[in-house]
């Protein structure tokens, strides 16, 4: 079996963000069958819904990986918990220790009960886009045939008023 690339968002906003982050950082690099390729820098950004919660530090990192996309979902969950993330249904954009997403895994479009690749709300997500940018910018989006690039070009126009 080959690898595929995939690029993972990374974001927190509770306790020790960037101690946190390189954690997990760290923990996915270990993964066996796994290397990391890329990683981006930290964006401090606004957090999304809430808005009594701390500033996010948002990123994103390209991995070359022989698991699954679906498996390599169960390692990120793993991770995160590790990481002491508590996944409350009630609150899906709450505050949160780490937060680890898939957004693109190869040309890959997956849509399952427990995983959409690409990340069906990256094109809209300036904190998922421009970190990824840095790392990928060329990487074509498998449904809208926009470069990451071109989708956060698009994202900032202010033709999108």
């Amino acid at each position: 079996m080959g690898t595929t690339r995939a690029a993972i968002a990374i974001g927190a906003n509770l306790g020790e963000r960037e101690r946190t982050i390189d954690a997990a950082v760290d923990a996915i690099g270990n993964l066996d069958g796994t290397s990391l390729v890329a990683r981006s820098t930290l964006h401090r950004t606004d957090p999304v819904g809430p808005q009594n919660q701390p500033d996010y530090l948002n990123g994103a990192i390209v991995v070359e990986t022989e698991l699954d996309a679906p498996s390599l979902l169960g390692k990120l969950l793993d991770i995160e918990r590790s990481l002491g993330r508590v996944r409350d249904p009630a609150q899906q954009w709450g505050p949160r220790a780490i937060d680890l997403d898939i957004v693109l895994f190869g040309e890959q479009v997956i849509a399952s009960d427990s995983l959409t690749i690409p990340h069906p709300r990256m094109h809209e997500r300036a904190f998922v886009l421009a970190p990824l940018a840095e790392i990928a910018s060329d990487w074509t989006h498998p449904r809208m045939k926009m470069s990451v690039g071109e989708l956060l070009q698009a994202l900032w126009s202010p033709s999108r008023a």
